[in-house]
């Protein structure tokens, strides 16, 4: 009888799961329809993507990999096995994923979308050579290959090298004072100075004074001479030891400035080496290929007058109207070359048609803006997840489950209109759709609704609702309910007045041409745009680069990129008014708050700091002379010996994934014995980093040093995370929000500028109004804060907001509107203003 409900189900359509126990999972059994869109809803951390891709999709990439040789299992980047009693009639499934891409700068939008080939092969078997040049297979127009890259700069398109100038900035310095300040600090620039007195070298003088001869060959020199080395003498010492051939404190071999630059920057493993010396390397446009980064020979082959580099260069959308007469057939060109060589022409429509019809699909999906040298570790998340899904829609797979988490994150309004076109091109193939979602117009368009709930964490893990998305009404418990069905408006009792205004002039970056606008200080300011209107560029690149030249001192987070990086076209502008009024600039970007699973929420906020020093003055600790370090994870005394800490030990599996098994000897606590002995409140330290931020806020409800700054965490909308949960788990969002929290600890200054980039991604309606009170918060008390944001329900909330457009990338970049929400909403130019509109009437 039970075998044949099991065909039932899946004869039906749909797929059935039974005792899903992932991560907060409890014990879930629920029917999801297969040919559908099906969007998994819940508040921030109540298992939603536990049951999509924890549970669906891994269980459905196991599948598809028992299936394979055991050889091709190992090339896989295999998720864990789910805690899953049983799962019928589910298909094979694609996971398009937010990642930000780690991708090298060689990593392009052109090659994760493929274009980049086409374009290639395209211009090997149809572009036009110069007369007498043979023809260069495809491999020689991709800047990585040997057959392509330009030999003197290595497809890099720069060369790197130093100059006096950048060694020694301050030429009034003596070598003793630091003069080449290149040179590492610490033992090895003293040994180096050492050398060049056993040399004979002055170094008391000021560099200015040093004969040129000299400076070239301190600076410069490709000799390695090793010589005796006398420690701590003066340099007439030094030469009288030297006479009598006494013997030194050791032999040392010197290194030109210049070869210990380059040598450190090309080899040495450590990131902060290289960032280091990054400052004293200046980089050069190749003259051999013009910054092109190819041969001549291969620059010298045209499409439609452009070498390849040049088409690379250019956006999407510029290249859509170029390709389009070569794809229909109605290229001038290409009626020529029918009648003189009719393979070469079948040739450039059939590769033009591709390349259309795969633009089409970007297009759509509102990434007309990038071009095809755009490298992707400049990209966001979304826009990232957006490029593989354009790859997905061309491959025409039919029966898939493709499972997608929040794909509208970073998306205006009107392209997820677009992605939805998209998802319904998907869908109509004969695929099933399963998205992890936030956004309310998204949910609207299901088909069916999966809402799990009714809290996070612990509070969650519960299929509260699935079903059509107008079913939802009856349910009581749903958070998401209350925001779907909601008539009231996004009221504001009272826009807040500028204090003052901040004025930009003459901003000229990426699409932005001599711009001038202005901030109010002392409110909320929302800046708005379709993607890729130039909104980043005004504010987290422009402003804050602006900001920071005025303020004079690093701002908060910021982080050097590598050097190599994409660099930002063009910059100019400059403060016209108002910078005098604000003391201090915060960015809060989206970058991780660690690189290993070391670093966690606790650690980072400095609250772990505070929960050891509790521990270490217990009675039981006090007698045992236990210190604060001692309930580190990361200090030997007190953690585990066998995992050192890591609470879990790899198992290699030869042909399956990688198991992480807790550690035999801690169970995964981190602490050895002795130290999980010592309790708070009846709770040892392993304990207290498993609790939630919502639990560890009652544990801790006597003692404000840890309450108040977990009350912070939970404002802003993270109950729910674990306090020892690793940095790496955590998404861009939660990272972001995990700062804002931080900061809103350090207690109020005023006068602060809060710069937030999209702080609203992943996060439900519900907690966006814990966001919203945060932020509020933050004016309330003398702060100027502005955020790049698509979210209407934060928009409608702002004392003002300045609208970018009227497109993306060349399109963009100039001011639409700029006033009240109300003002906005109003403007018919406005690609914002018919969102706002309905989201101040609360529809």
């Amino acid at each position: 009888m039970q075998k044949e409900n099991k065909q039932n189900t899946s004869a039906q359509g749909y797929v059935s799961v039974k005792g899903a126990r992932q991560n907060n999972l409890k014990n879930v059994s629920v029917e999801i329809p297969r040919n559908a869109l099906v969007v998994f809803t819940g508040i921030s951390g109540s298992g939603k993507s536990s049951l999509a891709f924890g549970t669906l999709y891994a269980e459905a990439q196991r599948r598809y990999l028992e299936s394979v040789s055991p050889y091709a299992r190992r090339l896989f980047n295999q998720m864990p096995i789910p805690e899953v009693d049983e799962i019928i009639g589910l298909p094979p499934a694609v996971a398009l994923q937010q990642q930000r891409s780690s991708g090298s700068t060689r990593s392009t939008v052109g090659s994760v979308t493929t274009l980049s080939n086409l374009l290639r092969m395209l211009y090997s078997r149809a572009g036009d050579y110069p007369a007498g040049q043979p023809l260069l297979y495809a491999d020689s127009f991709s800047t990585n290959t040997p057959e392509g890259a330009c030999p003197e700069c290595h497809g890099l398109g720069k060369i790197y090298t130093v100059t006096e100038k950048s060694l020694v900035p301050d030429d009034t310095l003596t070598i003793r004072e630091r003069a080449i300040a290149a040179w590492p600090k610490a033992w090895q620039g003293k040994n180096l100075r050492d050398i060049l007195v056993t040399l004979g070298y002055d170094v008391d003088i000021p560099w200015k004074e040093l004969p040129q001869e000299q400076r070239d060959w301190i600076l410069f020199t490709e000799e390695t001479p090793t010589v005796p080395v006398y420690r701590d003498r003066s340099p007439q010492e030094v030469q009288e030891a030297l006479k009598r051939n006494e013997q030194p404190s050791y032999k040392g071999t010197y290194t030109s400035a210049k070869n210990y630059i380059l040598h450190t920057y090309a080899n040495s493993p450590s990131e902060s080496m290289k960032k280091r010396v990054a400052p004293y390397m200046i980089g050069t446009t190749c003259p051999t290929c013009n910054g092109k980064r190819l041969r001549p020979e291969s620059l010298s082959v045209t499409f439609a007058g452009y070498d390849i580099a040049d088409i690379s260069s250019i956006p999407l959308q510029r290249l859509h109207a170029i390709f389009s007469p070569y794809s229909d057939g109605s290229a001038p060109e290409l009626k020529k070359l029918k009648a003189t060589n009719q393979e070469k022409a079948i040739v450039t429509q059939r590769i033009a048609e591709d390349f259309v019809g795969r633009i089409d699909v970007l297009l759509d999906l509102g990434l007309g803006y990038l071009s095809l040298e755009r490298s992707t570790p400049t990209l966001s998340p979304g826009e990232h997840q957006r490029l593989r899904l354009a790859t997905q829609v061309r491959s025409n797979l039919f029966g898939v489950v493709y499972v997608l988490d929040e794909p509208s994150a970073g998306l205006h309004p009107a392209d997820t209109e677009a992605l939805l076109r998209t998802l319904a091109m998907l869908k109509s193939g004969g695929n099933s759709i399963f998205v992890v979602e936030h956004e309310l117009e998204v949910i609207r368009q299901a088909d069916w609704l999966v809402d799990v709930g009714p809290d996070a964490g612990a509070g969650g893990g519960t299929v509260l609702y699935s079903g059509p998305p107008e079913g939802l009404k009856d349910c009581i418990a749903s958070k998401t309910r209350t925001h779907l069905f909601n008539e009231l408006p996004h009221h504001q009792s009272k826009r807040r007045e500028a204090k003052d205004w901040l004025t930009l002039s003459g901003i000229t970056r990426n699409n932005l041409n001599k711009l001038e606008v202005s901030f109010p200080l002392g409110v909320l300011t929302s800046v708005t745009g379709i993607s890729g209107s130039g909104k980043s560029s005004l504010v987290s690149q422009a402003l804050v680069d602006l900001m920071k030249e005025h303020l004079g001192n690093a701002t908060a987070e910021e982080e050097t990129e590598d050097l190599l990086q994409e660099e930002v076209k063009t910059l100019g502008g400059h403060i016209s008014a108002g910078a005098e009024h604000l003391k201090r600039m915060v960015v809060v970007n989206q970058k991780p708050i660690g690189r290993t699973p070391r670093s966690n929420l606790a650690t980072y906020t400095g609250l772990f700091d505070t929960v050891r020093k509790l521990f270490a003055s217990t009675e039981l600790a006090k007698s045992r002379k236990y210190k604060a370090g001692r309930f580190s994870f990361n200090v030997g005394k007190g953690r585990c010996p066998n995992c050192e800490g890591e609470g879990a030990v790899m198992v290699e599996l030869l042909f399956l994934p990688s198991v992480y098994a807790p550690c035999p000897v801690c169970n995964g606590t981190r602490y050895n014995d002795q130290t999980l002995e010592i309790t708070y409140n009846d709770k040892n330290i392993a304990q207290v980093l498993d609790m939630t931020v919502s639990q560890a806020t009652s544990f801790f409800e006597e003692d404000p040093s840890v309450s108040k700054p977990l009350r912070l965490l939970k404002d802003v909308g993270l109950g729910y995370l674990r306090l020892g949960q690793p940095a790496t788990e955590l998404s861009g969002g939660e990272a972001q929000r995990i700062k804002l929290a931080k900061e809103l600890q350090r207690g109020n200054r005023g006068k602060t500028l809060y710069i937030l980039d999209e702080p609203t991604t992943g996060l439900h309606p519900t907690d966006v109004e814990k966001l919203q009170t945060q932020l509020n918060n933050l004016v309330e008390t003398g702060n100027t804060v502005i955020v790049v944001e698509h979210d209407m329900q934060v928009i409608a909330a702002s004392d003002w907001v300045i609208d970018i457009g009227l497109g993306a990338g060349a399109e963009g970049g100039n001011i639409v509107s700029a006033g009240t929400p109300e003002t906005v909403a109003a403007n018919k130019q406005s690609k914002t203003a018919p969102y706002l509109k309905r989201s101040l009437a609360g529809k």
